[in-house]
């Protein structure tokens, strides 16, 4: 079943609507978001998600609309390993509070781009040759385990490739002048460490869709499902960042978590020709890992600080 391009055009739309006037909201409050707002804007983002897989849903039949959901909630748990990172960039080039939201909005357009080429190609490349399902799922079941094993360390960012080249392509200054991303400097146009930040961030999401894409493989090829659960976990990702970036250090397990449902996905997709899994199953899986894994951080972590303070 195609998708008409008016659907498409539609969607876009949406999109770019719903980030300018959160981007001018933002821009009115004159100041970081506090915990209260975070919370309201990433339940606002997931309503409106949920609402557009009602449409899908009506308008595709229910099967496309269970895809959406599974695709979303799959891409929306694995956005949340990217905030680790992005707590790592921003700390070292010491972005301030207020300057993250406009890095991470800019970077969100940059994904729309990266993750719409990747979609493409990869749909192409699984339609042509079958086999590379396989290799997805296979890729997919690896990175779970080097996950699973695996923790996140503080990285020298300014060192790789990218930024070295653009160190060397670009004059850059070492101060930041305001929520700029260039400065004229002496006479001279420089990029601000808030570009380079910026760069850093569009990159590492280009790492994460490497993941996250074929992950959604696994449960439909349809470009606009694969496409829009995608965009739709992206674009609540920034409000997500300033909810949990506050409370990384509760979820002491959800990398675990995340682990568990990448490797449960890319052995889907392996043996998706011989022992085929239903989305529902799915689905399932995914919530009943998130909310284990989550639950069990709150709590021992809970129970490690009033332990802390009873010493």
């Amino acid at each position: 079943m195609t998708t008409s391009i008016w659907f498409w055009i539609a969607f876009h739309v949406g999109v770019f609507i719903a980030l300018i006037v959160d981007l001018v909201s933002f821009k009115r409050r004159d100041r970081e978001l506090s915990m209260r707002a975070a919370v309201q804007r990433s339940v606002l983002w997931v309503i409106l998600s949920l609402c557009f897989s009602v449409v899908v849903w009506r308008l595709k039949g229910p099967q496309h609309g269970l895809d959406f959901l599974t695709g979303y909630l799959i891409e929306y748990s694995l956005s949340v390993d990217n905030i680790f990172v992005f707590v790592l960039i921003f700390a070292y080039f010491r972005v301030p509070p207020r300057a993250q939201h406009r890095v991470l909005v800019w970077g969100i357009v940059g994904a729309l781009v990266m993750r719409g080429i990747m979609i493409w190609c990869g749909i192409a490349l699984v339609q042509r040759f079958h086999f590379v399902l396989y290799l997805f799922g296979l890729f997919l079941v690896i990175t779970a385990l080097r996950m699973f094993f695996g923790k996140y360390e503080r990285r020298d960012f300014g060192e790789s490739w990218v930024i070295r080249i653009c160190r060397r392509a670009f004059p850059i200054t070492n101060e930041f002048y305001n929520e700029h991303f260039h400065a004229r400097v002496d006479g001279r146009w420089m990029l601000t460490p808030l570009a380079l930040a910026l760069i850093a961030i569009d990159i590492m999401d280009l790492v994460f869709a490497v993941d996250s894409i074929p992950a959604v493989f696994a449960i439909t090829q349809d470009p606009f499902i694969v496409y829009t659960s995608n965009i739709c976990a992206i674009i609540g990702l920034r409000s997500l960042y300033f909810l949990l970036a506050r409370l990384i250090d509760r979820f002491i397990y959800l990398q675990t978590g995340l682990a568990v449902i990448l490797g449960f996905v890319g052995i889907k997709m392996i043996v998706a020709d011989y022992y085929p899994i239903s989305n529902w199953i799915s689905l399932g899986v995914i919530v009943l890992v998130l909310a284990v894994t989550i639950t069990i951080s709150m709590i021992v972590t809970e129970r490690r600080a009033a332990a802390g303070n009873r010493k």
